[in-house]
């Protein structure tokens, strides 16, 4: 396994020269060795200690994520940029986090004021010297761009809270069921989205921060409670519980967000 990452690696840094590998074979190599899903498959933890020692391999790919152009970007459909700017967000994400392993949480890289972990620039993107919320929030998230809210589910962010980092990369021609799988998993996780005991929605604190991607329009849809509703069996094992969600009767609460690094349980 190995040798096969090594020459991937070798393979991200020639990109540049020969086009970019949209398989993102070389980051795929590595999710597929250093992410464990945990039982149920609904969430993941990452091998940070092992990740860092295929660490050149990393770097390699993300030197060849820096190589690409705006305008060799451009130049791309609409699906084969999404899954770029979702690996590199996630990719120098793991590259953030050991740079400063071990960490109990990425909340421990900089301050909210200082050096903010996602506002620090640390890696060139489109030709630009960027920062992971420029990813998120200023291209994924642009109004008119993708207009997909289950970005969401796919972008990592170190913590248990987060999304399960997934355990290959995204592709442009499997996106759409990546995505879609993404939504189920993290819907069907108890622990991050659940019906309460006391009839309430018990969701992850992402459909609060982000209530606007769920309310202006995508796929017809124009709230909240009427995309959990096309979900209702995956909130509750109660046929009654799941009739209540499916006619948007279960009003909303919010779980406390949990920025536990997402590292293996030792």
């Amino acid at each position: 396994m190995k040798w096969i990452i090594v020459l991937l690696a070798f393979c991200a840094g020639s990109a540049a020269a020969q086009g970019f590998d949209h398989a993102h074979k070389a980051w795929d190599a590595l999710l597929k060795k250093h992410v464990l899903l945990l039982p149920g498959n609904n969430a993941s933890q990452v091998r940070y200690a092992e990740f860092a020692g295929d660490r050149g391999v990393l770097k390699a790919y993300l030197g060849a994520l820096s190589a690409v152009s705006e305008a060799e970007f451009q130049g791309w459909p609409g699906a084969q940029r999404m899954a770029f700017l979702i690996n590199a967000y996630n990719a120098f994400t793991v590259e953030l986090i050991l740079e400063h392993y071990p960490v109990k949480s990425i909340r421990d890289i900089g301050s909210d004021l200082f050096n903010n972990r996602w506002k620090r620039k640390f890696f060139r993107l489109l030709g630009r010297e960027s920062y992971l919320d420029q990813i998120e929030h200023e291209i994924l998230r642009k109004p008119g761009a993708y207009d997909e809210p289950r970005v969401h589910f796919a972008l990592n962010c170190a913590s248990i809270g987060c999304p399960g980092l997934r355990e290959e990369a995204f592709v442009a021609e499997r996106l759409e069921a990546q995505l879609e799988e993404q939504a189920v998993r993290f819907l069907s996780d108890r622990s991050r989205n659940r019906l309460g005991a006391q009839g309430r929605l018990e969701v992850s604190k992402i459909f609060d921060w982000f209530k606007e991607d769920w309310t202006s329009g995508y796929r017809g849809i124009q709230s909240r409670e009427q995309y959990f509703a096309k979900y209702a069996r995956l909130l509750s094992d109660e046929p009654a519980q799941q009739k209540r969600v499916a006619e948007g009767k279960a009003p909303l609460s919010f779980l406390d967000y949990d920025w536990s690094l997402n590292d293996v349980r030792r």
